[in-house]
């Protein structure tokens, strides 16, 4: 008695594994652009006014308002660049968005005396943007 258990693919090539893998990539993509304007935003304003942001005294982590405001501006840029690199479906915009993803996280850690909600909102953000990223799968599209 033999018991074959026939070797086919369970999809075939046209199928997809996953039908949010496009979704993600949008999300991904937006979430990126999104974060970049918004770090752009808060970098241009401690640029222009660095009184915008009132420091918290005695902290650990306390840096010059104005080269922050700069990290932030830079970092935003090139957050939309790679967010539009996305869109293209480039695989360099996603390896350079995780990565300022985790760059981004960390400014908005040290960035948190200055403005705390703001950092965490941005510091979550970065994280769905790692996830969204990171769940892409090549052969799904």
């Amino acid at each position: 008695m033999s018991t074959q258990i026939p070797s086919r693919p369970m999809t075939s090539p046209d199928q997809r594994e996953s039908p949010w893998a496009d979704g993600l990539t949008v999300v991904a993509a937006i979430f990126l652009i999104l974060a970049g304007i918004w770090q752009a935003i808060t970098g241009l304003a401690a640029v222009v006014r660095d009184d915008v942001y009132l420091a918290t005294p005695n902290y650990i982590y306390s840096f010059d308002l104005t080269a922050w405001g700069w990290v932030h501006l830079l970092l935003g840029v090139v957050q939309i660049v790679a967010g539009v690199g996305v869109f293209k479906g480039q695989m360099w915009a996603r390896v350079v968005g995780i990565v300022l993803a985790c760059v981004s996280m960390i400014a908005n850690f040290l960035f948190l005396p200055h403005y705390p909600l703001w950092s965490l909102l941005i510091i979550a953000l970065d994280g769905a943007i790692i996830w969204a990223l990171a769940t892409y799968r090549r052969d799904a599209l």
